[in-house]
């Protein structure tokens, strides 16, 4: 499919693609050139998108993101779990921070927090 289809299927602009691959973030394997030079993508790249779209809004930087993805700069596996741990790590602080926010909240609205005003 022409990348014009991808950025359809995906939601992603077409010039994001393009920085994508710049970025070495989507692998070879989904993406050829036909006679005329033109892109022409693998129907698994929209699942392999989406997956990139889901690790960036978790805070993966697209740098880390390539490191996970391109098999060229032989990042040990090892050196990969080792970022995907530490970003669960950072996720699950973020839970905590969000769970005693919204546990504070509750104590708002039910007005047992010791707050400015009253809702």
């Amino acid at each position: 499919m022409k990348i014009n289809d991808v950025s359809k299927l995906t939601g992603l602009p077409i010039s994001t693609l393009r920085f994508y691959e710049r970025k070495n973030l989507i692998p070879d394997s989904y993406v050829k050139r036909d006679v005329n030079n033109y892109r022409v993508y693998s129907e698994e790249v929209v699942e392999f998108l989406d997956d990139v779209k889901a690790l960036l809004s978790v805070d993966f930087s697209i740098e880390e993101l390539s490191l996970l993805v391109n098999q060229q700069l032989n990042l040990s596996y090892e050196a990969k779990t080792k970022m995907v741990e530490q970003k669960i790590k950072e996720i699950e602080e973020i839970q905590k921070r969000l769970k005693k926010s919204k546990k504070f909240l509750n104590a708002v609205l039910e007005g047992k927090a010791n707050f400015q005003t009253k809702c």
